[in-house]
């Protein structure tokens, strides 16, 4: 049963990774209930089966002792038009989730109905979900906004980029050579996903700004990589660090 959109008062997001194994297994279920002001929302995550591996093992992951994550507050009401047009273009299906885990949806309206469905389209609905728990770990100030540096140097010219992203608000920050300059969201967080499909040989990356010439980024952790050295396509049927190259330029150039 789809509720009409116009009428939702609250949605519940309830994700199961399957059958990924720990210390990566978990689940979380995500609350968010459509106020006046603001999208009141909580979320619980919890890691599983964590008992049956070592506690090296989880820290050797770069997990910790203590992943779950609880939290309850207000996220910006921004988020709330582009849940709702999820909401309205999305196909259900009348089965139930498998082995192999994913999303299912809660929808409740103000006439006292709800449904609870699974989005065929899992993906859209996981990759929001990803992005509004990121907005929720920048509120609770569990991790800072990600900034992304780029640098392209040539024989005439330098270009400095900063591209911050701020998932708390929907916004993505962006200054060349200091100059703050509009960005648009989608369009960067596509360049974003391009980001971080490349392999990163931090073997020989630097820890300093570059002096020669060429085009770097550093992904927000210090290092910078050389594009065309230290940025390696993993997939040969999709040139990822091209499309770096060309979103960035593009960043430049608007």
């Amino acid at each position: 049963m789809h509720l009409k959109t116009e009428d939702l008062t609250r949605l519940e997001i309830e994700y199961d990774s399957g059958v990924i194994p720990p210390p990566y297994s978990h689940i979380f279920k995500l609350k968010i209930g459509f106020g006046k002001n603001f999208l009141e929302s909580q979320l619980d995550m919890v890691y599983t089966e964590r008992e049956e591996i070592s506690e090296e093992e989880i820290l050797n992951e770069g997990f910790t002792l203590d992943d779950d994550f609880h939290f309850q507050g207000e996220i910006h009401k921004i988020w709330e038009k582009p849940l709702k047009e999820l909401y309205a273009k999305t196909k259900w299906s009348n089965k139930k989730l498998d082995e192999e885990g994913g999303i299912k949806v809660l929808a409740k309206d103000l006439h006292g109905q709800f449904s609870r469905t699974v989005p065929i389209n899992q993906q859209d609905w996981q990759f929001f979900a990803q992005d509004y728990i990121q907005a929720i770990y920048e509120v609770s100030q569990k991790e800072a906004p990600l900034t992304i540096h780029y640098l392209i140097k040539e024989s005439n010219d330098v270009k400095e980029v900063s591209l911050t992203v701020k998932f708390s608000v929907r916004k993505m920050e962006l200054k060349v050579n200091g100059e703050e300059k509009e960005a648009d969201w989608d369009e960067c967080k596509t360049l974003l996903s391009h980001i971080f499909i490349p392999d990163y040989d931090y073997g020989i990356a630097k820890e300093k700004k570059p002096n020669q010439q060429g085009q770097f980024i550093d992904c927000g952790d210090g290092y910078w990589h050389e594009i065309g050295k230290g940025v390696i396509n993993i997939d040969d049927s999709f040139d990822a660090v091209s499309k770096i190259k060309k979103g960035f330029k593009k960043l430049v150039s608007s």
